[in-house]
């Protein structure tokens, strides 16, 4: 981020956000990326695309990739995330399936 009034907007969401229930997925609109995802029920993911593979900001599960990147693993289909908890980084392209009863929230920023 160029300023601290960009790290303060997106700290506090407001660069918008979405919400999906019970699983769905969410992708970051023209010029932003999902910088923090929030559970609001155990959670999930099947897609978690990171901005970029290549340079070792985030990790995901995109499409076709499996393994190990530099710097962590890949988040897997049978990893669970609680309830509350919120984690941070950069993707483009969620999809989370959550309990009946919750959802997730994916808070934007800017690319």
């Amino acid at each position: 981020m160029a300023n601290t009034d960009d790290l303060f907007k997106a700290s506090f969401g407001q660069h918008g956000c979405a919400f999906q229930d019970a699983g769905g997925e969410i992708t970051a609109p023209s010029g932003m990326i999902i910088i923090a995802i929030t559970m609001l029920a155990e959670t999930t993911f099947t897609t978690l695309t990171a901005e970029n593979l290549d340079n070792g900001k985030s990790f995901g599960l995109p499409s076709g990739h499996t393994g190990a990147g530099s710097g962590g693993a890949l988040v897997a289909s049978a990893n669970k995330f609680p309830a509350g908890l919120t984690i941070f980084g950069r993707w483009t392209h969620v999809v989370a399936t959550a309990d009946a009863d919750g959802g997730i929230i994916c808070y934007f920023g800017p690319k």
